[in-house]
């Protein structure tokens, strides 16, 4: 046991102190033990660029609860740590540093490239796993992995070269999301769709042979009509039937250029005439491939107009926009400028426009993949937590297209293919040195694998695929994956795939999805809006403790959540209650032995009331964490240990504790105090490791750490239901006292008589059994106990609780004359406030110009004085009446 408590609670020091005791015993660290039953995660690897934010935040929290609570169950669990290399961001990152020195990366040339972000990873990377620490993550640290360790590396490479030797894996010229910014492709799940104010352009396109006849097309993106090969109708389109086999000549290039018909065409949009650029929009490129139209290629890789563009070579694509809708408008093709809003693809990482291109990248074939992962969630043998996100992601493997993995980037797992000049490629797990085929030089692919590829295998390549380990055969499949809505076509669908094709097994049975959280007015956190809520910054302040249970318990699954600094400082001073309580508990703790269990018969009503209370909050937040309703269970030990066990419990306590002269009475008190209190605290320790671990440490126990020790079993023997009713009966009457009391404004310190008239000769006996309950937290002098058809008392305010009359006389209670007065004068004030914002209300100049939000304050002002003014001429007229 430690020392005599401290008087204040300070999270700084505890945490910090408690989290290094955990780490030096090795209670995070988990060895395979075959009599157990496993529990494992993964943890969301975050990239090592990463800084700590709500996000990581909650998603860590959520793992950790789960956990710690499985860890107490007797599980032999497992949370894998790592951090994943991030590929696109860390190459731009270090790209950064080095500008700053005017050095780019082709300066120092691919290899002193690689060598200076490995040692920036060094440096930094770290960094997000110490933030992780100060939230109280309980990672097995030993264990800690990285995307490109050499056991990852491994299984990366044998992942592809499978997939190539089975023919999932594929390279070939197709379109795909390019991001002129990092300069590399990117997955149409890397593009983030945003609804931007843009134009429609109406052109024409001459029918070739034909004088003055022409087919209007309308398009958002007029610097693609250079590379455009066709234009398509639908077929059942009767306006455009005899035009289907003909040819246009492309404005301002003079092109020939072919009328297809196709069914995508929706003919009731625009002009019913499509526009088809193959090598610049996916749509089209599927149409190219139907029609056999030539890809014509007419932006660069940094977004300028290629070099068989004539006037526009070498342009900006949106400065080529500007001169070609001028010529477009000069030479008499431009028809009209629409306003019109649409979805226009950003990269997800820099926010640039993407350009859809065509180029040669290695692509995943994923039909084959897609259909055994839609099976694995459809049967059941993966479930969504909450259900609703399985139709989500059904829907998005059913429509999925191939995937691609190469990224035009240095950092990352580089492809293990390799060219000779006589036209081979070679596919290789070992690194190649010469053809196999002619023995000449080979080059290995320039390319890197996308960072989503590595990340997809993390389930089992972090614990040591593809060798057999023990890890592997114990902890995989995992038991359940924790993370966001927004990477379930990123990270889960890919994982469940990839599980599928290389471990013929699911990597996690269950996918707990958590929302976002948001700022106070609902919007999502970003830098451009500046309303991001830095979790190391609530920790200094709060501690990790009280944003830990702020953001469960505002949490529900798959739903956003709004951060508001209030509800941090109700958890703060949450735990101030819990240290408060614990302290009190400790100071009166002198004599006690933990071993020593007390005669049951002894018991009060509020010893069995508190441990009935006890024993269901134990099966009810068990329940909720079983059904992944974590903030649920977090309520419910919120409200059992402030209201129940604080609140009322202990002070209820307090005539036996002080009274030491009778010892046996005292140590009844002090062993049910200790039961309640040293158990609840297993119960919070998922959830607020820190201040339950400080608070166990000073109680009698056994073990070394909080967070070792055995999960409360539940136990119905102790629930008892007329108990709970015979003491919420009692409570319930004292709150009415308290009202009564609260309304003259009786004194604290002064006691009152108090009757109370009851029904039966049952609820008399619990009153006159229990009858110091009423006095101590009543404030009661005296209590007498009259059956209901006794005389009422006279000049003395009355209410009803459960069916009990309850009567307080107010004769020497307060000075009717000096209440009186008080009243008047509230009143008074009240009327002139009345006075004031009436007349604001009524001045038409003010409703004309003050904002909504203004008038409709001042208008819920008067309703609340008006309900005020009413409630005190009510207790007027009942005093006057004393």
């Amino acid at each position: 046991m430690e020392k005599e408590i401290a008087t204040v609670y300070e999270p700084q020091i505890q945490e910090k102190k408690w989290y290094a005791y955990w780490e030096e015993n090795q209670f995070f660290h988990a060895e395979v033990d075959k009599d157990k039953d496993p529990f494992s995660i993964v943890i969301p690897p975050p990239n090592v660029t990463g800084q700590l934010h709500m996000g990581h935040a909650i998603d860590n929290v959520l793992q950790d609860i789960l956990i710690r609570w499985r860890r107490m169950q007797g599980y032999n669990t497992l949370w894998m740590p790592g951090t994943d290399h991030a590929g696109i961001a860390t190459q731009i990152k270090v790209e950064e540093v080095l500008a700053k020195d005017n050095i780019s990366r082709y300066d120092l040339g691919r290899e002193t490239f690689i060598d200076r972000v490995w040692e920036w990873k060094k440096q930094y990377g770290s960094r997000i796993i110490t933030q992780l620490k100060s939230l109280g993550a309980s990672c097995d640290w030993q264990r800690e992995r990285f995307t490109m360790d050499e056991g990852c590396s491994r299984a990366v490479r044998e992942v592809f070269v499978t997939l190539y030797e089975k023919g999932l894996i594929y390279q070939g010229n197709r379109i795909t999301n390019w991001c002129p910014r990092c300069n590399t492709a990117l997955s149409d799940i890397e593009v983030e769709h945003e609804e931007t104010p843009g134009n429609l352009y109406h052109v024409r396109y001459p029918v070739e042979g034909s004088d003055g006849e022409f087919i209007t097309v309308a398009t958002t993106r007029p610097e693609t009509i250079l590379g455009d090969t066709a234009v398509a109708v639908h077929p059942e389109d009767s306006r455009y039937s005899k035009l289907i086999g003909r040819f246009l000549l492309l404005p301002l290039v003079g092109r020939r250029i072919p009328v297809v018909a196709d069914e995508y065409v929706d003919p009731s949009f625009g002009t019913g005439a499509v526009k088809v650029t193959p090598a610049h929009d996916p749509n089209d490129f599927d149409m190219g491939l139907r029609h056999q139209l030539p890809q014509i290629v007419v932006i660069n890789s940094d977004g300028s107009m290629g070099a068989d563009t004539g006037k526009y070579a070498g342009m900006d694509r949106y400065e080529c926009r500007k001169v070609l809708v001028s010529d477009l408008k000069e030479q008499g093709y431009l028809v009209k400028i629409d306003e019109h809003t649409h979805s226009v693809g950003h990269c997800q990482r820099c926010g640039t426009v993407v350009e859809p291109l065509t180029s040669k990248q290695w692509f995943v074939k994923m039909k084959p993949l897609a259909e055994p992962a839609i099976a694995a969630v459809a049967t059941g043998k993966i479930q969504f937590v909450p259900e609703r996100f399985t139709k989500i992601y059904i829907n998005w493997l059913e429509n999925i297209r191939d995937w691609c993995i190469s990224r035009q980037i240095w950092w990352g797992h580089r492809i293990p293919a390799w060219y000779c000049e006589c036209g081979e490629v070679i596919v290789s797990r070992e690194d190649v040195h010469s053809c196999p085929k002619c023995g000449g030089k080979v080059e290995q692919d320039p390319d890197v694998l996308d960072t989503w590829f590595s990340s997809a295998l993390w389930p089992f390549s972090t614990m040591g695929w593809p060798e057999k380990t023990p890890e592997l055969a114990h902890f995989y499949p995992t038991s359940v994956l924790v993370t966001g809505y927004d990477i379930i076509f990123f990270w889960v669908a890919r994982m469940i795939f990839m599980g599928l094709e290389f471990q013929q097994e699911i990597p996690f049975k269950h996918v707990f999805i958590h929302g976002l959280v948001r700022d106070g007015e609902g919007r999502k956190m970003s830098k451009s809006l500046g309303n991001g809520i830095d979790p190391l910054a609530v920790i200094d302040k709060y501690g990790a403790d009280a944003l830990r249970f702020t953001l469960v318990t505002g949490n529900t699954p798959g739903n956003d959540m709004r951060f508001y600094w209030e509800r941090v400082e109700s958890s703060r001073n949450f735990a101030n209650k819990i240290w408060n309580a614990s302290r009190f508990v400790l100071m009166n703790l002198d004599g006690f032995h933990a071993g020593e269990q007390p005669d049951t018969s002894r018991y009060t009503l509020a010893d069995r009331w508190i441990l009935s209370r006890y024993a269901q909050t134990v099966a009810a937040v068990t329940e909720n964490l079983e059904k992944f309703e974590l903030g649920e269970a977090a309520r419910l030990l919120y409200e059992f240990i402030w209201n129940e066990f604080c609140d009322w419990y202990i002070e209820m306590t307090k005539i036996r504790l002080y009274n030491k002269e009778d010892g046996t009475n005292r140590a009844v008190a002090q062993y049910v105090l200790w039961y309640v209190l040293s158990r609840t605290l297993k119960l919070l320790h998922p959830f607020m490791p820190f201040i339950t671990e400080a608070v166990w440490q000073h109680l009698p126990h056994e073990g070394a750490s909080i967070m070792v020790s055995e999960w409360p079993a539940e136990q119905s023997g102790l629930i008892c239901r007329e108990e709970e009713r015979n003491m919420e009966l009692i409570m319930d009457v004292i709150k009415a006292i308290r009202n009564m009391r609260a309304e003259v404004n009786v004194p604290p310190g002064r006691k009152s008589e108090v009757i109370l008239q009851v029904a039966g000769d049952a609820v008399t006996n619990v009153f006159q059994a229990n009858i110091q309950y009423v006095k101590l937290l009543a404030a009661a002098e005296s209590v007498r106990i009259l059956p209901l058809s006794a005389a009422k008392p006279e000049n003395a305010m009355t209410a009803v609780a459960n069916g009990v009359e309850i009567y307080l006389p107010l004769k020497g209670l307060i000075d009717i004359d000096k209440e009186l007065a008080r009243l008047q004068k509230e009143l008074e004030a009240l009327d002139k406030e009345l006075t004031r914002v009436a007349g604001k209300l009524a001045n038409a100049g003010f409703v004309a110009k003050a904002p909504a939000e203004v008038i409709e304050k001042e208008r819920t002002k008067e309703k609340e004085y008006r309900e005020k003014r009413a409630a005190i001429n009510e207790r007027l007229l009942y005093l006057a009446k004393l």
